[in-house]
C-alpha cells in the first residue's frame, strides 16, 4: 500500500506566510485523517440516496428503455466513472490536500480557479435545488401535522420552510468535517432500511415481483398515439396485469376548420380496440375535423375517467415512429454518457473528501462499495415503487399520471403520519446529499480564491447563498439536458488533471510550490498554457454537436469526447514543452 507522503508540518514554516496558503487548504497529517473505508461508503449512501437517483431509471422508462436495461446503463455508468473517480482521488489521499490545491499543478496557481469554479457553480444550483426539495418536505410536514391543505401557486409558509431547511444545511458547514461524517454515518443504515421498506410496501401490491414490475412495460408507453399516416389514434392508458384498465371512460379534443378544437362526449374504454380511425370520430360540434397534419398533432389531445369518475391528465398526441437499431443504439449511449455525467463533479473534486482517508486501500473500496451499489438499488427502488403505485392506486390511468417522484407519491396517502415519516426520510436523504456533494467543493472553491479571508466555513455560507440567488423553485427542469451538458464542459477538467498527475508528474507534487507564488506551479501568469488550450478544446469538441446537427453524435458522447481529447492535447502540449526545456 502507499502511504500518503506528506503532512502539514512537512511544508516550510515561511509557506505558512504565503497568501495561497490557509489552514484549511493546507494538507493534513496522516494521524488527523479519520476516515476509513465504511466512511466512505456511507458518504456515498448518503449522496446517491436523492430524489434524482430515485428518478434517474424512470426517465430512462419514459423514454422507452425496459427496467432492466435501464439498471444496467445505470450500473455500467456508475462502474465507469467510478474508477477514474478512485484515480483521481489518489492525489488527495497521498498529500492530503483538497481539489483547488490539487489543482494548482495542472492549471497553475491562477489557472486552477476557471475549473474549480465551473465546478463550484454547478454545485451550487444542485444546492439551492436540493435546499427547496427540502424545503417542501418541511412544509408538507406542517401541513400533515396541522391538517393545513397545500395551495396552488408558492406561499410564503414554502419559502419559510426552504430558510429553515437551509440553516440546517448550514450548520452542519459550519460544524465541519466531523459533523458531516457523523451525518453521513447515521443517514447511510437510515436510507438502506427505508429503500427495503418501500419495496416491501410495492411488493404487498401485487401478488408476484413479476407482477409489479411489468407494469413498467405500460409506463414507458406514450399516452396517445398517431400512427406515421396520421389517420389512426391509438389509446393507451394503463393495461392491468388481467388485461384490465382503470380507465372505463375516454373523450378525444380534436382541432377544427375554424381553428378552434372540439371535444367528444365521455365513451366507453374497450382494451380490446385501442385504434380508432379518425375520420370515425364524432364530435359534439357540427364541424368537421380539419386535415390532420404534422402541425396539427400538439392539439389533439384526450381524457380517460376511471369508475369514480376521477379524470386523468389531459394528454397530447405524439407520432409512433418505429425505432430502428441505430435509434436504439444512441438511445443506450445518450443515457449512458448522461449517467457518467451524473456524477461528473464529484469525479474532479472527490480529493476534497478523500484528503480525510487513511489509505488509498480505504478510499478505493469505499467508493466502490458505496456508489455503484447504491445507484443502483435506489433506481430499482424507485422503478419498483412506482410500478406497485399504478396496482395500488386507482385513479392512476396513464404513464403521465404515476408517481415518479417520491413527493407524488407520498402526497397520495391519506394518514398524515405516513406522510411525516416519509417527508422526514426525504428530509435525510436530501440533507446527506446535499451536504457532501453541493457544499463541500464550492466551500473549498470560494477559499481557494481568498484563501487569507475566506475559511471553509465562509465558503460554504457563500455557496449557500448562490444556492438562493439562482432561484431554485425555477429550475427543477428537464435533468437529461443538464446533465449532458454538464458532463460535456468537466469532461475535460479531469483528463487534464489525470493526465497530469499520472503521465506528466508521475504521482510526485512539490508540495511546497503548491503555495507559493514564484514556485514551479506559477507557469506564465498563474496559467498553464498548455491545460487552458486542453480544457477549451475538450469542451468546444463535446459540445459542438450540440449546435451542429451533422455533429449531434459528437454530443451523445460528451463527457468521454471532452475527456479523451483534453487528456491526449494535454500530453501532447506538456511534452513538447518539457522537451522543450531539456533541450
Amino acid at each position: 500500500m502507499q502511504q500518503p507522503l506528506s503532512s502539514a508540518s512537512e511544508l516550510r514554516e515561511t509557506i505558512k506566510q504565503s497568501s495561497l496558503y490557509s489552514e484549511d487548504l493546507a494538507p493534513i497529517p496522516l494521524q488527523q485523517r479519520t476516515w476509513n473505508k465504511w466512511n466512505l461508503a456511507a458518504l456515498w449512501v448518503g449522496m446517491a440516496v436523492c430524489i434524482p437517483t430515485y428518478m434517474l431509471a424512470s426517465y430512462m422508462i419514459k423514454s422507452g428503455l425496459n427496467w432492466d436495461t435501464a439498471l444496467i446503463i445505470i450500473g455500467l455508468a456508475n462502474l465507469v466513472i467510478t474508477l477514474p473517480m478512485i484515480w483521481n482521488g489518489a492525489a488527495g489521499v497521498r498529500y492530503g490536500i483538497p481539489f483547488p490545491v490539487q489543482g494548482r499543478s495542472a492549471f497553475g496557481i491562477k489557472g486552477v480557479h476557471i475549473p474549480s469554479l465551473l465546478r463550484a457553480l454547478v454545485a451550487c444550483g444542485w444546492f439551492g435545488i436540493q435546499t427547496w426539495i427540502g424545503g417542501l418536505a418541511i412544509y408538507s410536514i406542517f401541513n400533515a401535522i396541522t391538517g393545513n391543505q397545500d395551495v396552488a401557486g408558492f406561499s410564503v409558509g414554502e419559502f419559510i420552510c426552504f430558510a429553515i431547511f437551509w440553516l440546517i444545511n448550514i450548520y452542519f458547514v459550519w460544524k465541519g468535517t466531523e459533523q458531516i461524517k457523523w451525518l453521513e454515518n447515521w443517514s447511510a443504515p437510515i436510507l438502506i432500511l427505508i429503500g427495503l421498506a418501500l419495496i416491501n410496501w410495492g411488493y404487498q401490491k401485487g401478488a408476484s415481483w413479476n407482477d409489479v414490475l411489468v407494469q413498467s412495460n405500460q409506463l414507458k408507453k406514450k399516452s396517445l398515439l398517431l400512427n406515421e399516416t396520421l389517420d389512426t389514434l391509438r389509446l393507451n392508458p394503463i393495461i392491468d396485469v388481467d388485461t384490465t384498465s382503470n380507465a372505463k371512460e375516454f373523450r378525444i379534443i380534436l382541432p377544427l376548420n375554424s381553428g378552434r378544437t372540439d371535444t367528444t362526449s365521455w365513451q366507453p374504454f374497450d382494451p380490446r380496440a385501442k385504434l380508432i380511425p379518425v375520420r370515425s370520430i364524432v364530435l359534439n360540434g357540427a364541424e368537421t375535423v380539419v386535415d390532420i397534419t404534422k402541425d396539427i398533432v400538439p392539439k389533439i389531445k384526450a381524457q380517460y375517467r376511471n369508475a369514480e369518475g376521477k379524470t386523468s391528465s389531459i394528454v397530447t398526441a405524439q407520432i409512433h415512429y418505429v425505432k430502428t437499431p441505430s435509434d436504439w443504439f444512441w438511445l443506450y449511449v445518450t443515457w449512458f454518457t448522461a449517467m457518467v455525467g451524473f456524477w461528473a463533479t464529484m469525479a474532479i473534486s472527490i480529493s476534497d473528501i478523500t484528503r480525510f482517508a487513511q489509505s488509498q486501500e480505504d478510499q478505493r473500496l469505499g467508493q466502490l462499495l458505496g456508489l455503484p451499489l447504491t445507484m443502483v438499488f435506489y433506481s430499482f427502488v424507485g422503478i419498483f415503487v412506482t410500478c406497485a403505485a399504478v396496482l395500488a392506486f386507482s385513479d392512476i390511468m396513464i404513464a403521465d399520471d404515476a408517481p415518479w417522484d417520491p413527493i407524488s407519491l407520498i402526497s397520495r396517502f391519506n394518514n398524515p403520519w405516513v406522510v411525516v415519516f416519509a417527508q422526514i426520510a426525504l428530509l435525510i436523504a436530501t440533507l446527506s446529499t446535499n451536504i457532501a456533494a453541493n457544499i463541500i467543493a464550492p466551500a473549498y472553491t470560494f477559499s481557494n480564491m481568498f484563501p487569507k479571508t475566506i475559511d471553509f466555513k465562509t465558503g460554504g455560507v457563500i455557496a449557500g447563498i448562490i444556492g438562493i440567488i439562482i432561484c431554485p423553485w425555477w429550475l427543477m427542469d428537464s435533468i437529461s439536458s443538464i446533465l449532458l451538458f454538464v458532463s460535456g464542459l468537466l469532461g475535460p477538467v479531469l483528463g487534464v488533471l489525470l493526465c497530469d498527475y499520472f503521465l506528466i508528474k508521475k504521482q510526485q507534487l512539490e508540495l511546497d510550490d503548491l503555495y507559493l507564488h514564484q514556485g514551479i506551479y506559477q507557469y506564465q501568469n498563474g496559467f498553464n498554457k498548455a491545460a487552458m488550450i486542453a480544457l477549451i478544446a475538450g469542451i468546444a469538441c463535446a459540445l459542438i454537436g450540440k449546435w451542429i446537427p451533422d455533429l449531434e453524435f459528437l454530443f451523445s458522447f460528451a463527457w468521454f469526447i471532452g475527456f479523451a481529447v483534453a487528456f491526449v492535447l494535454y500530453y501532447i502540449l506538456m511534452r513538447r514543452n518539457i522537451n522543450h526545456n531539456v533541450s
